[in-house]
Formats: C-alpha cells, sequence, structure tokens
C-alpha cells in the first residue's frame, strides 16, 4: 500500500491546520490509501470552542437572521460551483454509487442550506397581548437567541447530507460550531470547510476536528464545558454516553439514534409497488440508512409470492464499482464494519433462518475483492425475538415473516427497543391513517419511502433518539427563546 497521500486538514479559528498525529483513510472499494487524515489532539479541540466561544461575541453575534441567510446562500452556491468534486470525494469515502451521490448526497447537502436559508428569513417570534389586573395593556413577545457553541458530531453513512443537516441551521441561528465527521468519511466534511472560508464567515464560527470517539476528539469535544448544546447522529450506545456526559452543565441534546425498521406490506398492496419499494428501503447504500428496513411483514396470502418477487429483486441488483453503468449497490464504508455484518449471516444460521438469497461475500477477481462488498441478503423462519430479528445489523439484509391480522402486526413492530420508523404498504386509506398512529415511531412511511419535506419534524422514538429537527423544530433546536413582557 502506498504511504504517499494528500493531508486532510483540521480547521480551527479560519486556520487550516496539520497535525503530528495522522490516520489512514482506507477505500472500501478496493482497499487503497485514499488519504492521511490529521487527528485532533484535546489542546486543538480546546482551541476550536475556544475559537467558537470568541466569535460570540464578535460580528457574527450582531448578523441579522437575513444576513445569515445570505452567508447560507453563499455556501449553496459554493458546493454547486464544487459539485462533482463533493461527489468524487462522498463515493471514494463510502463506496456508494456515483448516481446516487449525485441525486440524493450532495444535491441534499446544498438543499439543506438553502432551506435553512428561507426557514431563517421567514421565522419569527410569539407575539401576545393581555389586560393586567391594573387595568394596564401589556404585549409580550418571544425572541430567538443562539446557544453559542454547537458541538456536531457527524456519522459515516450519509455523510455531507447529515453533516449539513445540522451545520445549516445551527449557523442560521447565529451559533458557531465545532464539527468531527466520522474517522471514516472525512472527505466532504474538509470540503466543506474550504467552502465555508471562502464563504466569508468570521473565523471561528466553523471548526471542523478529525477524530475518532473515546479517548479523542469526539470525547474531549463533548466533555468540552463550554459547549452550550450537543447535537449526535450514530449509535445508540454512543448516544447513550454522550447524554451523560451532557448532563454536566445541563446541555441541549439532540440524538437520532439506530433503528430496526419494520416494511408492513397489506394484502390489497400495489404489489409491485410494494416489492420495489421494500428493495429501496433494504438495500439502498448497502443498507447502511438508519431508516432502512431490516424487518418485513407480509399479510399471509401474498407472502409467499412477496418472498419469491423480493428474492428476484436482490438478485437482480447490480453490484459493482460506484461509477459502473447501471450499479445499484456499492461496497460498505469498510472491511471492519463487514465483519460486523458477515457476523450476523452467520448468527442469523445459528438461530434457524432460512437464507432465501445472498448471505456471502461476492467474488469480483479484481481489486474489488480488496473492498468491503457483500451480498444483498433475504431470511425468513426467525423468531420475533430472535437477535437478528431484534439487533441492528445495518447492512443489505431484510428478514420476512407473515402476519394475519391488524392488532397483530402492530404489535410486531413494536416489538423493539428501537422507535425510528416504518414504511407502510396498503391501498385502504383508512387502514393507513388508523394503523400509521399506532406505531411507537418518529415517522411513518406510506406507500413510499425516504421522501422527506425538511419542514416537517424528524427524530426517533426510545433507544432511536431524543428530540426533533426539521423546519421550526430545527429553530427550535439551535436557538434559545427569550420572553420580553411590556408594561408601557
Amino acid at each position: 500500500m502506498s504511504t504517499t497521500a494528500p493531508q486532510l486538514l483540521n480547521y480551527v479559528g479560519g486556520e487550516f491546520l496539520a497535525t503530528e498525529q495522522t490516520f489512514p483513510n482506507i477505500s472500501p472499494i478496493d482497499g487503497r490509501l485514499l488519504s492521511q487524515v490529521c487527528e485532533a489532539d484535546e489542546a486543538l479541540v480546546g482551541r476550536a470552542v475556544s475559537a467558537a466561544k470568541t466569535a460570540q461575541s464578535g460580528p457574527w453575534a450582531r448578523t441579522s437572521a437575513s444576513e445569515r441567510a445570505d452567508v447560507l446562500m453563499r455556501i449553496a452556491a459554493g458546493i454547486e460551483r464544487r459539485f462533482e468534486e463533493f461527489v468524487a470525494a462522498e463515493v471514494a469515502d463510502t463506496g456508494r454509487p456515483v448516481e446516487q451521490a449525485r441525486r440524493l448526497d450532495i444535491a441534499r447537502g446544498v438543499h439543506n442550506f438553502r432551506t435553512f436559508a428561507e426557514l431563517i428569513r421567514q421565522s419569527g417570534g410569539d407575539y401576545f397581548e393581555m389586560r393586567a389586573p391594573d387595568g394596564s395593556d401589556v404585549f409580550s413577545y418571544s425572541v430567538r437567541k443562539p446557544h453559542g457553541v454547537v458541538a456536531i458530531i457527524s456519522p459515516w453513512n450519509l455523510p455531507m447530507l447529515l453533516l449539513t443537516w445540522k451545520v445549516a441551521p445551527a449557523l442560521a441561528c447565529g451559533n458557531s460550531v465545532v464539527v468531527k465527521p466520522s474517522e471514516e468519511s472525512p472527505s466532504t466534511a474538509t470540503l466543506l470547510a474550504e467552502v465555508i472560508h471562502d464563504a466569508g464567515l468570521p473565523e471561528g464560527v466553523f471548526n471542523l476536528i478529525h477524530g475518532f470517539g473515546p479517548g479523542s476528539a469526539g470525547e474531549f469535544l463533548t466533555k468540552h464545558p463550554d459547549v452550550d448544546a450537543i447535537t449526535f447522529t450514530g449509535e445508540s450506545r454512543t448516544g447513550s454516553e454522550i447524554m451523560k456526559v451532557a448532563a454536566e452543565g445541563v446541555r441541549d441534546v439532540s440524538f437520532e439514534l439506530g433503528g430496526k425498521n419494520a416494511a408492513v406490506v397489506f394484502a390489497d398492496c400495489d404489489f409491485e409497488a410494494a416489492v420495489a419499494g421494500v428493495a429501496r428501503s433494504s438495500f439502498t447504500n448497502a443498507g447502511q440508512v438508519c431508516l432502512c428496513s431490516e424487518r418485513v411483514y407480509v399479510e399471509r396470502p401474498i407472502f409467499e409470492r412477496f418472498v419469491a418477487a423480493l428474492k428476484e429483486k436482490a438478485e437482480g441488483l447490480k453490484i459493482g464499482y460506484p461509477d459502473e453503468p447501471g450499479v445499484d449497490m456499492g461496497s460498505m464504508i469498510s472491511r471492519q464494519h463487514r465483519e460486523k455484518v458477515l457476523s450476523y449471516f452467520e448468527l442469523a444460521r445459528e438461530e434457524g433462518a432460512t437464507v432465501v438469497t445472498g448471505g456471502e461475500v461476492p467474488t469480483f477477481g479484481d481489486a474489488r475483492d480488496q473492498g468491503a462488498y457483500v451480498r444483498p441478503t433475504i431470511w425468513t423462519g426467525l423468531a420475533d425475538d430472535a437477535r437478528c430479528v431484534q439487533e441492528e445489523v445495518f447492512g443489505p439484509v431484510c428478514h420476512i415473516a407473515p402476519f394475519d391480522r391488524e392488532d397483530e402486526v402492530i404489535e410486531r413492530v413494536n416489538n423493539t427497543v428501537y422507535g425510528l420508523a416504518t414504511a407502510l404498504w396498503t391501498q385502504d386509506l383508512g387502514r393507513a391513517h388508523r394503523v400509521s398512529r399506532q406505531f411507537h415511531v418518529g415517522m411513518v412511511w406510506v406507500n413510499t419511502w425516504f421522501l422527506r419535506d425538511l419542514r416537517t419534524p424528524f427524530g426517533g422514538a426510545r433507544l432511536s433518539g431524543l428530540g426533533r429537527e426539521g423546519g421550526r423544530h430545527s429553530l427550535d433546536f439551535y436557538s434559545e427563546l427569550t420572553t420580553i413582557c411590556v408594561n408601557p
């Protein structure tokens, strides 16, 4: 393996900074070295937080909502100017198909900045009038103020999409931020720092630190006493640890964590649409989306037909290089993560699963054999309390089980410690409304999946998260409300 590779730098207080300690960024496509990433130590993390805190008393603190919206629009335009650079970086880090990176990841990054620019322009506080006991007329109104310093920790599965989903509203509300992207996918975050630098934000408003979690940049950041709020997307276990740390100082937190999501297919569904939809919700991004369907419940009259159709669909997915024409699925994020997924494939067999298709690593006979590929996999035959039905695999896998009654499937869908999302397939509108309300999740899709209006609340219940972001809900999290009561 070549050791000649570009360095990815930290960005602190308006400067790009190298560090002596670096770690390799390895391609999940073919195992080659992509870059050496400069790891921030505790002193550099402290410097980043200090720069962010200082920015809160500088010119950034005096910007209006409209001026901040203009900044977000400049950032969006900067990403667009370097669009294909962002696509190439996202694909290299994650192995996802090029067209997916273009259509979803980078396009949503641009859209996130523009959406929150428009939202902050239009946002306003509440206004109330009342008559006081002495007969005077009193009026009260609320104003939004930034928290101050917001720590943003983003994951590797949708790096650009999920990072900008947090950075955009945080800046829109007037905060300064310290960002730690996943060590698995640092490239687009570094490009974003370059774009933000060129957009002319005051020094310290946006800071980027690279590193790991425990004993590294992530822990140093979340424990820092000058961090006023923390937003995190990632594993439930990590979220729990961050929440313990955030309790010191009673800091605001927003968590989007893991999921063991269900898809429910009723016999009256549009069959072809349901098969295509479940294939998409189970295997998109090699199953590495927190919203993917790993549990599929199909009404018994169409169960056997559905299993056969989904098997055919899975076996027809093209796995390969991200830029291959017609490729449907790329690699997993790393060989290490693939080993975790493969351990569940073995566990499923031990628990008595029937492997309908998949369950192994493809062989290509070229450089891809050094990558992190796995075949899309379908299981049947497991009990609802099996570990493979209860634990998040985070790979291209689903278990399909039959059900007979509406109340039965509602109970089975809710039989999990998670509560992120459910996809429901039926042509009975009354049933769709009735059943959707009874799922203990933050999001229900009816006859679709991964379709989002960014103004709506998004988040999970139970071990899937805490709080809601999206639209005014993001503005509520990334700001504090002060009520001003005036007696003229």
